[in-house]
């Protein structure tokens, strides 16, 4: 999930527990505040009934345009000393205009005349549906909390990306970089001071890493050249030993063991030597490549030298494909993926190679999916096959890294698949 989206999710997550507290606050205020109001009112009609009363003056309509009402009722002392002067309460009173009951706040106090005799007085005054009122606000806490949560979401999503614009820019300069080639200076337009320290530090590892990459590729070249001198002297002297008559069958058995393991180093060394000179860029000139007259080619001649395997070969060609490209590197990039195929096939088993709109799949059979983080890393080989160096598939991803191509690995129907991406021509 992304950075924005986390931050959208809490704040909503934020925004809900504190507007329903907000609503639950603000709802019981409203009612104290209410019933407060209406507390008033009826203590004034409670003290203009009984001021009435005690002149001796006529009492107040009953429910005289205003829905109010209240009776009158004599109680004795008894009754009077065991209950409040005054007191307040809800209750549902019946309304005879409207013939139904409405909510309504209750005042009740109990006052004595002229003669002593004590009476109970009881005002009603109709108010708010309070259930009403909840669904009310429930609605409107419902459209302020989707409005808030709108408006702040939307202007946090604006803020954010124009104060995380840096990271981005570093984000697409650190996506764009290659190892071994050279990086453009990092953007660092910005005058956040942790922006500013990250970009540094981000460059300075990219610099560190370059310089890491060159002492490792010049460890590699220096040593696979310094290496070729010693290796073919090597090969002459074990040749001319080969050569020399009188060797016991014992003696020859071993010479030519040695021949097998020296030639196997010979081979790794120009692997390496060949992987250093594309790293390097010394490949510079390019040409039109007929893509599927090489592969056609190429299947040929891995057909003869694997031919007591007795492999099987399908072929999904076109006529003619062309890339401009190096024509040795192309021929590097075909051949070790077709190689890599038939040495890890089976016998008699089925290589299928096919190339249409510039994807190429070149496919083997196999047991079990290999490590696809991996498969293209030098030395790696899922089990050690004969005439195999570990370093083929590294070759195709340099080659392919040296001209933009998606190269993929993937297994299914009980086959390895490679995958190389061509431009179309």
């Amino acid at each position: 999930m992304k950075l924005i989206y986390k931050i959208a999710l809490r704040l909503s997550l934020f925004l809900l527990p504190l507007l329903t507290l907000w609503a639950v606050i603000f709802y019981f205020t409203m009612v104290r505040e209410i019933n407060d109001e209406a507390d008033d009112a009826l203590e004034d009609y409670s003290e203009l009934i009984i001021m009435r009363m005690l002149a001796g003056q006529p009492l107040p309509k009953m429910n005289e345009g205003s829905n109010n009402s209240y009776s009158i009722t004599g109680v004795s002392p008894e009754y009077a000393a065991a209950h409040p002067a005054f007191s307040y309460h809800d209750a549902e009173v019946y309304i005879p205009e409207k013939e139904e009951t409405e909510p309504a706040r209750v005042f009740t106090t109990i006052f004595r005349d002229h003669y002593g005799d004590f009476h109970e007085l009881q005002v009603a005054m109709p108010t708010f549906e309070k259930d009403d009122l909840q669904l009310t606000m429930l609605r409107w806490l419902v459209s302020l909390y989707l409005l808030l949560l709108v408006i702040t979401v939307g202007t946090t999503l604006w803020v954010f990306h124009k104060s995380m614009r840096p990271l981005y820019t570093l984000l697409g300069w650190l996506d764009s970089y290659v190892p071994g080639r050279k990086a453009a200076p990092v953007p660092n337009d910005t005058d956040i001071r942790e922006f500013r320290r990250l970009n540094e530090s981000a460059q300075q590892a990219v610099d560190r890493s370059e310089q890491l990459f060159e002492q490792q590729k010049q460890f590699i070249g220096n040593a696979s050249h310094e290496l070729q001198t010693p290796l073919a002297v090597l090969q002459g002297r074990l040749e001319y030993l080969v050569d020399t008559a009188g060797l016991s069958e014992e003696t020859m058995l071993e010479l030519s063991k040695m021949q097998g393991t020296l030639s196997q180093a010979i081979r790794l060394n120009k692997t390496l030597l060949l992987l250093t000179r594309i790293d390097n860029g010394q490949f510079p000139e390019s040409s039109d490549v007929d893509i599927a007259a090489m592969l056609r080619e190429l299947q040929q001649m891995y057909a003869d030298i694997y031919s007591e395997k007795q492999l099987r070969f399908s072929l999904d060609i076109p006529g003619s494909f062309t890339q401009k490209m190096n024509e040795s590197l192309a021929s590097v990039l075909l051949s070790n993926l077709l190689k890599n195929a038939c040495i890890h096939s089976r016998d008699a088993a089925q290589v299928s190679i096919s190339l249409r709109d510039g994807l190429l799949e070149v496919a083997n059979g196999g047991d079990a999916p290999l490590d696809a983080t991996r498969i293209f890393e030098r030395f790696y080989q899922g089990s050690k096959k004969e005439g195999s160096t570990g370093l083929g598939l590294a070759l195709v991803r340099a080659v392919a890294g040296y001209y933009g191509m998606d190269l993929s690995y993937g297994f299914s129907g009980g086959m390895h698949r490679f995958r190389v991406r061509f431009s179309q021509p």
